[in-house]
């Protein structure tokens, strides 16, 4: 039978059959293509794929894909997570014997009671201490040390000016027991920066002294502990860190 003597039905009809065994030959070309190239090829795909999460969102009735990139998940756990972020500095005295104001890392905001945990390096004992967030600076009290784990507790006391009221939100605590090999892991500190979790619960961290006390999150915006400035360890979880808050809230 000649092409011209097809009918509307007969020509949709043919031209969806040329479409769908375009489409598995071009399918069987693209596997066989990838299974063959180098990986200077694969590997630059598979990581758009892997850092690509589709959603399927119904939208009255309806089926929206919405994309989102890792980058914004980033974002996201920075964002829920600021609130709990203080600034930490202390009065040392300088060679002139003049008193100034010097960077003690950052803290954490571990309770409704103010009480903030902090790098040891930098927070080892008695002295002036100020915390600072975007709802002012504050006066803060040096409560205890952990030295084993290598942190400190502190309280925040009255604003500097008098007048400030203080603003502050506990975050989420994660279970770095729930993590996964591969899975995102964020240490936000001065400088943001980021791994893969490669399965051990002991994580050795690359902590400069300007992340000192930095939060360490998981991609959902989780506390899973404070990386802190030590010889010996660059991580400590947050179920350590909460074992060692409960003795230190009952006293006060």
């Amino acid at each position: 039978m000649d092409i011209k003597d097809l009918n509307k039905v007969q020509l949709i009809l043919l031209a969806l059959l040329l479409s769908f065994v375009t489409s598995i030959a071009t399918g069987i070309t693209t596997v066989t293509l990838m299974q063959q190239a180098p990986s200077s090829v694969t590997v630059p795909i598979n990581r758009i794929v892997q850092q690509t999460v589709e959603k399927i969102v119904p939208v009255e009735g309806k089926t929206q894909t919405v994309i989102i990139k890792e980058e914004d998940l980033i974002v996201d756990a920075i964002e829920k997570s600021q609130p709990a972020v203080v600034s930490i500095t202390k009065e040392v005295t300088d060679v002139d014997g003049k008193d100034i104001e010097v960077s003690a890392g950052r803290g954490i905001v571990v309770s409704d009671k103010g009480i903030v945990v902090a790098d040891k390096m930098f927070v080892a004992g008695k002295g002036t201490y100020f915390v600072k967030n975007s709802s002012g600076k504050f006066k803060a009290e040096f409560l205890s040390t952990n030295e084993k784990d290598s942190f400190s507790f502190m309280k925040i006391g009255e604003p500097l000016d008098g007048k400030s009221k203080l603003s502050i939100a506990l975050p989420t605590f994660g279970d770095i027991s729930k993590m996964k090999i591969g899975q995102k892991v964020i240490v936000f500190g001065d400088v943001i920066s980021s791994f893969i979790f490669n399965g051990s619960s002991d994580m050795n961290i690359a902590v400069t002294k300007v992340n000192a006390g930095g939060m360490v999150l998981n991609i959902d915006g989780s506390v899973l502990g404070m990386a802190v400035f030590n010889d010996l360890q660059s991580f400590v979880s947050v179920d350590t860190i909460l074992a060692s808050l409960k003795p230190v809230v009952e006293s006060l």
